[in-house]
């Protein structure tokens, strides 16, 4: 039994349930993926034929960053949660990548199992999804729907490659 539930989203519902049902299922998804992993398999990446920082330990952190980003910096303009806040992302564009690999598992799944809390308490709070953000990015003020609908296309982008990393680490599928 995981420690990290997923329920299938609803075939019929109203707008906001099924889109904090899909985001619920693919945030699911990713911490089952690294459940039950040590340090060294969360921080393999792909043979060495292909060199890059990707990482299932990246992924989590990486995830846990973009949840404050949207959900706290952009959509409420609350300070960047550390420890993203404080880094010299100019300098370092990889560096949640490059870092988890010093994490522990547990530390790395807090990190976004914390962060999944703040973005669901932020959005339990908002009476709409056409609420504006209050923050721009590239130019434009998104809506809470546009941050959800990214946060969506986000995490299923980074399943696709956790499938691919976790079978790389020990032949598991079917996340």
């Amino acid at each position: 039994m995981s420690d990290f539930p997923r329920t299938h989203p609803p075939a019929d519902a109203d707008e906001t349930t099924m889109l904090r049902s899909f985001l619920d299922f693919y945030r699911a998804t990713l911490l089952r993926q690294v459940e039950g992993l040590d340090r060294a398999q969360l921080a393999r990446t792909l043979p060495p034929d292909h060199p890059t920082t990707l990482s299932l330990g990246g992924l989590v952190k990486h995830m846990a960053g973009v949840e404050d980003w949207w959900f706290g910096a952009i959509l409420l303009d609350v300070p960047w949660e550390e420890p993203f806040g404080s880094v010299d992302w100019d300098s370092d564009p990889d560096w949640e990548f490059r870092t988890a690999a010093d994490d522990e598992p547990a530390y790395l799944v807090g990190l976004l199992t914390a962060a999944i809390e703040r973005a669901n308490a932020q959005l339990d709070r908002l009476e709409s999804l056409d609420v504006l953000a209050a923050r721009s990015q590239h130019g434009r003020r998104p809506n809470v729907r546009w941050i959800v609908v990214h946060m969506i296309e986000e995490y299923a982008r980074h399943c696709g490659h956790a499938d691919l990393l976790r079978e790389t680490v020990d032949g598991a599928t079917g996340f």
